[in-house]
């Protein structure tokens, strides 16, 4: 006897398209707009030691560019930090979406030590010979005072996974700074954080917490921003 196959009800199978996994959480994790320049005679004020610059006008801009984009989501929280250019980031999409951001101070940028404020853009862009030595050994605490690697990644990771822990199958705008993205895509992937500490402002990565494993499903999304605001890499903070 001869079996006839009935291509009608051949079984197929297309490629695989991503969806969020039960109970997962989905974090944008959004680095703040445009800080305000750096000056020797006017300093920025300090919030527990850190520098604390308001946004400059572009960086207003790219919060309502920013906000513009997500303000479709489904966004369940909005996460800033103590630092002042994170919620003047958040603002305009937490006004479209009515949410109130909740403060999450361990999301703070990495402490610089001596070379919080002006210092660290001043001796970054002079080449600094401990400029130059932070990024050879990948190390903030090459710096005079600087918070350690293993601090810095403990402090975000347990920050991150609180809010995980709190937003079980819901989307979460975190609104950070650089390096904490860089750490977060780190803790996500197992590579080195400062692989990813060039996040242009007001972009989005997206990580996807099931709680664990973590996913990185998307970095430094600028399709929101217009090429002037998004091309030239900024200041880390």
């Amino acid at each position: 006897m001869t079996l006839v196959s009935d291509a009608s009800e051949e079984q197929v199978y297309r490629q695989h398209r991503f969806t969020l996994p039960e109970g997962a959480t989905d974090l944008l994790l959004v680095r703040h707009g445009e800080s305000a320049p750096a000056r020797l005679d006017a300093p920025a004020p300090r919030v527990d030691g850190h520098s604390d610059p308001e946004l400059a006008p572009e960086g207003r801009e790219q919060a309502e560019k920013l906000a513009e984009r997500l303000a479709h989501e489904d966004l369940d929280a909005i996460y800033v930090t103590s630092l002042r250019r994170t919620h003047e980031t958040a603002a305009p999409l937490a006004k479209r979406l009515g949410l109130e951001p909740k403060v999450e101070p361990e999301l703070r940028e990495v402490f610089l030590g001596e070379w919080e404020g002006i210092a660290f853009r001043k001796y970054v862009a002079e080449r600094h010979p401990i400029a130059v030595q932070m990024f050879l050994e990948q190390r903030w605490d090459v710096i005079p005072g600087a918070e350690s690697n293993d601090d810095f990644a403990a402090r975000v990771g347990g920050a991150l996974r609180r809010i995980v822990a709190a937003h079980p199958g819901q989307r979460v705008a975190v609104v950070v700074h650089g390096g904490v993205i860089g750490q977060a895509c780190a803790l996500a992937t197992g590579a080195p954080a400062f692989g990813f500490i060039g996040a242009d402002n007001a972009s989005i990565s997206q990580i996807v917490a099931m709680p664990e494993p973590w996913i990185l499903r998307r970095y430094n999304d600028t399709g929101h921003l217009d090429p002037a605001l998004s091309i030239v890499p900024a200041a880390l903070t």
